[in-house]
């Protein structure tokens, strides 16, 4: 059996912890404020393990011996109604500690998964696709830099029983001890057997398990304090969490704006968007009075979505100049004020940037019946961070499987996820650069970026044709908008918003 090691009864002399105890904590508070200078990577630890394991002990004597300053611990219980209304990693998302941080995690993305187990309410099959998404997650946390250290804390089935027996006789201890965690016992075997699954499913290179015997507390402290002091010194001595220095490139001169007037780039490589018909087009006319019909139409459509506690998110991707910003408020003027938001995506800030790429859109999720509106995305990560160098090419190449997973966590949970690329040709884009140079209100729009991100456009649509190929999938497709004529665009964007959301009624 997988756990046998871990029923030995090992012991360590009250002395020998006594000695070791101030030279660990020395050594421990030392690590920390390497870790907090270095700032290249967080550290996630995870405790999980059979009842009476001393599992919360362990942690509050971490607390004590180490700088609060710099950890932050986190227990779950039964999710609340807002974070019900979520995709069920939002939480642990929300929490993820960043770069330089400790996160002590108990009770977390391996409870539910095994209590469901254990009472039978997923099949094996089911209960291995469970554990396959966790591993997904902490291979996503892992391939970003992130040290995940997971420890397992054991007993036998006697040493459980008297452990409880001895907690529930202590009136100071009393309380710790539940109905639930008897009736877990009784279930003992039950819950072995779930976690030697777990064990094997997700026990792996980057993120291992450690097995730890919980019977004496200073065996399991000592145990666990020195194999995260050892985890977080070789992650730092191996320069974990270092990534190459991104290619800062200029913001360019007047030089590069008379280049981009003078000499539009080459024509690009056959591509998806080479294959759209950008001639179409609408009169102001007809746009005037399908423009009133399908806003119409998509209010009355939302409210029902809102009466469902249907999640709606949008997604606007699309060249400089587009019209993305026109198309959404064409979009958000049918909608109630007080049901959504636009969340406009820019260079992420330090604290962004202390976290995996993802989180800060984790963190926007909407609650059951709002909408959440997109404009640039997680998809920065394969276009704008691809092309200008800020990711390297294993980040961004990773980036479509974490993109395809993160949205399939969304459609799991009821989300309708809906993408939009805007595309207009390059005679177009500069039209609308000439325009905006010449409007006083339209100014502001076009900046010296604008004009160098022109320089790349062959680049840009090589990158956008892999992305579509790489993330347009059944549950999560994109839909290509021929933006030349702004009338057509944005009756094609609420064209596809209501028909999608009406599909998901």
């Amino acid at each position: 059996m997988m756990f046998e090691a871990a029923e030995l009864g090992r012991t360590i002399p009250k002395d020998t912890f006594k000695a070791q105890v101030p030279i660990l904590r020395t050594e421990l508070l030392g690590i920390q404020q390497q870790l907090s200078a270095a700032a290249t990577f967080p550290v996630i630890i995870v405790f999980a393990g059979v009842d009476g394991a001393g599992k919360g002990e362990t942690v509050n004597l971490l607390n004590e011996w180490m700088d609060p300053r710099y950890t932050v611990t986190r227990a779950y219980g039964e999710p609340s109604v807002e974070e019900q209304e979520r995709p069920e990693y939002w939480r642990y998302w929300r929490d993820l500690p960043p770069s330089g941080r400790i996160g002590f995690f108990l009770s977390s993305w391996y409870s539910a998964p095994v209590l469901n187990r254990v009472h039978r309410r997923t099949a094996p099959a089911d209960f291995d696709g469970q554990l396959d998404r966790v591993a997904a997650f902490e291979r996503m946390l892992t391939d970003d830099g992130a040290l995940i250290l997971k420890f397992w804390m054991h007993l036998g089935k006697k040493a459980q029983q008297k452990r409880l027996r001895t907690l529930e006789k202590d009136p100071l201890t009393r309380w710790r001890v539940t109905k639930r965690q008897w009736q877990n016992w009784r279930m003992y075997d039950k819950f072995v057997s779930a976690g030697e699954r777990v064990l094997q499913r997700t026990s792996t290179v980057s993120a291992p398990w450690t097995i730890v015997e919980g019977l004496d507390e200073g065996y399991r402290s000592l145990t666990v304090a020195n194999a995260i002091k050892d985890g977080i010194r070789t992650a730092l001595a191996d320069g974990r969490g270092v990534r190459q220095t991104p290619k800062h490139v200029s913001n360019s001169s007047n030089a590069t704006k008379r280049q981009g007037r003078r000499a539009p780039p080459a024509a690009p490589a056959p591509t998806i968007l080479n294959s759209l018909d950008m001639s179409q087009a609408v009169s102001k006319k007809a746009f005037t009075a399908e423009l009133e019909k399908y806003q119409g139409r998509l209010n009355l459509l939302h409210r029902k979505a809102n009466a469902k506690g249907l999640s709606i998110i949008l997604v606007f991707e699309g060249s400089d100049a587009a019209g993305k910003g026109g198309a959404i408020r064409r979009l958000t003027a049918a909608l109630d004020a007080r049901s959504y938001q636009v969340i406009p995506i820019a260079a992420p800030t330090d604290e962004e940037r202390a976290h995996h790429y993802l989180w800060r859109f984790w963190r926007h999720l909407p609650r059951a019946g709002r909408v959440t509106i997109f404009d640039r995305s997680w998809y920065g990560r394969v276009l704008v961070e691809r092309v200008e160098g800020f990711a390297t090419e294993p980040e961004w190449r990773r980036a479509y499987s974490e993109i395809n997973e993160f949205e399939d966590e969304l459609v799991d949970q009821g989300v309708v996820l809906i993408k939009y690329w805007v595309h207009i040709t390059q005679d177009e884009q500069l039209r609308r650069f000439k325009e905006r140079e010449t409007a006083q209100y339209k100014k502001w729009k076009l900046t010296d970026e604008d004009w160098r991100n022109r320089q790349k456009w062959s680049d840009y649509e090589s990158a956008v044709n892999e992305m579509v190929e790489r993330t347009s999938t059944r549950v999560a497709p994109w839909t290509l908008v021929e933006g030349n004529d702004k009338y057509f665009a944005r009756l094609k964007v609420l064209k596809t918003a209501y028909s999608s959301i009406a599909r998901a009624i």
